[in-house]
């Protein structure tokens, strides 16, 4: 690998020649290469249109020259089209307020901005990283601004409509099992009889709510930190700049984004990246309950609950031939595991303001941004894999309400509980069911009996 010498205020620092970035982005390659992990398509896309759009304004402010302006919109619009991802090469555990990331920013579209107008990637002239990328702007204002951008958009773009997408597909399933009737279950134990249905209803609904929730999280991201500069006062930004470049932003995504109304919370603190990720968790946690109970409703297929199958994706074991696993809902519950623990991440990031600026942002944006991603892949494969094919074993859910125990529950109020009680215990131990029991005891004519037995097994909701 050939190298050039790429000069910062602390010296001389080689850089790979075919980079677009320059010292500061390879100081940090060097000091904080501990992971392997960088920022997603996402963020590096938000950060991207912050410049494009900054340097738009400084323009129009007469701040910049058109020459560079034009060569900065050109190369950060790159940026935003993902065309130079492979240039932000940044650990995520940096220095707390993400200057790094930025700084990374900063450099590729300056030595993108280079080549364009004179040949030579890098440097900074006539194109400088600081003086014109960054003009206007602070780290600690365009990090939290670039968080809240991403996650707006990747939750009206991708979670929001995946989650519909497996709404839709449970009210399907809730529709066409309406009239299946089955035993249902109340602690792991046999308890009175419920529709199919009626259970993939309940399903449909939490995610319904989930979306709800969801939703009521743009009111926190559409402010952004834009304009406070370094502490929130705004110094060396025009008070028409920020404002300026936020409509621009909102144009672009159409989305309405608005600048922060106070600058000092939206930099010291990030209460709204924690309530967004309470609210993705809550949906996680909804995704496991729902993708459990498709595991064991569809649990056998000769040996257990086996009400529903499910669709058989891949062989199951490397050892027992003919073996299919739930393979979509045990994804699901692993990435709601990792959004979970994320979840823990953000929280304890959060409690990571300290006076004026927040020193856990890269963590927070890190964490915040994949569990919108985990859990939008997840609602789609659950809808797209799993759900949309899920078939019902009608004569098996039929089957177990007339085995169940719990079918002396309607004859309580005409035998009286202890009588009730008494029936199933003997069908117990003897290995009858309780239509069974009733018949040998004679505890009601066989006619009424039937018809309240096939009345709780029947009858439709």
């Amino acid at each position: 690998m050939s190298f050039r010498e790429e000069v910062d205020t602390m010296g001389t620092v080689m850089t790979p020649e075919d980079a677009y970035y320059g010292a500061q982005t390879q100081r940090a390659v060097e000091n904080f290469s501990i992971s392997g992990l960088k920022f997603g398509p996402s963020f590096i896309s938000a950060l991207g249109m912050i410049k494009k759009h900054a340097a738009r304004v400084n323009l129009e402010l007469g701040l910049l020259d058109k020459e560079r302006a034009e060569a900065i919109v050109a190369s950060a619009g790159e940026v935003v089209a993902g065309k130079l991802n492979d240039q932000f090469v940044v650990d995520v555990f940096q220095t707390g307020s993400g200057t790094s990331t930025n700084m990374n920013a900063n450099e590729v579209i300056a030595g993108r901005a280079n080549e364009i107008l004179t040949g030579k990637r890098g440097g900074k002239s006539p194109v400088h990283p600081n003086d014109h990328v960054n003009m206007g702007q602070s780290t600690n204002d365009v990090f939290p601004s670039a968080l809240h951008i991403a996650a707006l958009t990747s939750i009206k773009g991708k979670l929001i409509p995946a989650l519909e997408k497996l709404e839709e597909a449970l009210e399907r399933k809730a529709t066409q099992f309406s009239d299946i009737r089955k035993i249902g279950r109340t602690h792991l134990q046999d308890a009175v009889p419920i529709t199919l249905g009626q259970e993939f209803s309940g399903y449909a609904r939490q995610i319904a709510l989930g979306i709800d929730r969801i939703s009521k999280v743009e009111k926190s991201l559409v402010e952004l930190a834009l304009g406070g500069t370094a502490v929130g006062t705004g110094m060396n930004a025009r008070p028409e700049f920020a404002p300026r470049v936020i409509a621009l932003i909102a144009k672009e995504t159409d989305l309405p984004f608005r600048e922060a109304e106070n600058h000092f919370e939206a930099q010291s603190a990030q209460d709204a990246a924690v309530e967004v990720a309470a609210a993705v968790k809550t949906v996680a946690v909804s995704l496991i309950k729902i993708a459990s109970d498709i595991r064991l409703l569809a649990s056998g297929p000769r040996c257990a609950i086996g009400e529903i199958s499910i669709p058989s994706l891949q062989p199951g074991s490397s050892i027992m031939p003919g073996k299919v696993n739930p393979v979509i809902p045990e994804m699901v519950m692993q990435a709601a595991a990792q959004i979970i623990g994320n979840d823990a991440t953000i929280t304890y990031g959060g409690q990571g303001g300290y006076l004026e600026l927040n020193t856990m942002l890269p963590v927070i944006a890190y964490n915040l941004l994949q569990s919108i991603d985990l859990l939008a892949g997840a609602a789609d494969g659950l809808a797209e894999k799993c759900v949309r094919g899920i078939v019902a074993d009608r004569e098996r859910c039929l089957a177990y309400i007339e085995k169940s125990l719990a079918l002396c529950t309607p004859l309580v109020p005409i035998i009286g509980y202890e009588a009730a009680a008494a029936l199933a215990k003997e069908a117990y131990e003897t290995g009858k069911t309780v239509r069974e029991v009733a018949r040998e005891q004679r505890i009601l004519p066989q006619s009424e009996l039937d018809r309240i037995l096939d009345e709780a097994i029947h009858s439709k909701p």
